[in-house]
């Protein structure tokens, strides 16, 4: 059997020790891809109901990204949704949304009457939407936290649409957070994002 030269053993160490200081990192960039494409959107709506029925939706987000481009329906076209302006009575949302992106946090608008509480802010990287209603005998209460990334995605579309593919993308991005919680006296949703291939 040939004996190793000088510098085949010089070289074997050598690569030995490029090969363990690179397997982690390989490693960590392939957990870092498999966490990224394993984001999963998940829906509960619990009816409070005698008799009410349970309803679980978990979609991965990697697979929301190939399905809306092929869904033209009604205002859906392409992964964009198409708004009137009447909708937004006349509000310009994008400047309204970049206003909000650019200024500090901080509570932008606080609601207290006797019908209900609404409170708008920003707060760490979140537009966070608060609404209690109680009035009508029914009590009401709702929780929205958008990421902006989310938000300035789903606004980068044209005037009159907004861009339901863009901000999944960025959605994709997002670590595991809560984005909408409404409680009712008839039921309960809940809207999170996770890794997790199952709601709880």
């Amino acid at each position: 059997m040939r004996q190793p030269t000088r510098k085949s053993r010089f070289h074997l160490p050598m690569i030995a020790a490029v090969f363990t200081l690179l397997l982690p990192l390989a490693s960590w960039a392939q957990t870092a891809q498999t966490q990224k494409q394993d984001r999963w959107l998940h829906v509960r709506v619990e009816s409070s109901q005698p008799n009410g029925e349970t309803v679980r939706v978990n979609v991965p987000l990697e697979l929301a990204e190939k399905v809306l481009p092929a869904i033209n329906q009604d205002r859906l076209r392409n992964g964009k949704v198409r708004i009137d302006a009447s909708q937004a009575n006349g509000v310009d949302l994008r400047a309204l949304f970049d206003a909000i992106r650019t200024t500090r946090d901080g509570e932008f608008v606080t609601v207290q009457s006797s019908d209900s509480d609404v409170r708008v802010a920003k707060q760490a990287g979140y537009l966070l939407v608060h609404v209690h209603e109680k009035g009508r005998g029914k009590k009401e209460q709702v929780e929205i936290r958008v990421p902006m990334k989310v938000a300035e995605a789903l606004l980068s579309a044209a005037k009159d649409e907004l861009d339901i593919l863009a901000a999944v993308r960025a959605l994709s991005s997002q670590g595991d957070t809560e984005l909408v919680s409404v409680k009712s006296d008839d039921e309960t949703v809940h809207i999170w994002l996770d890794s997790k291939n199952l709601s709880d």
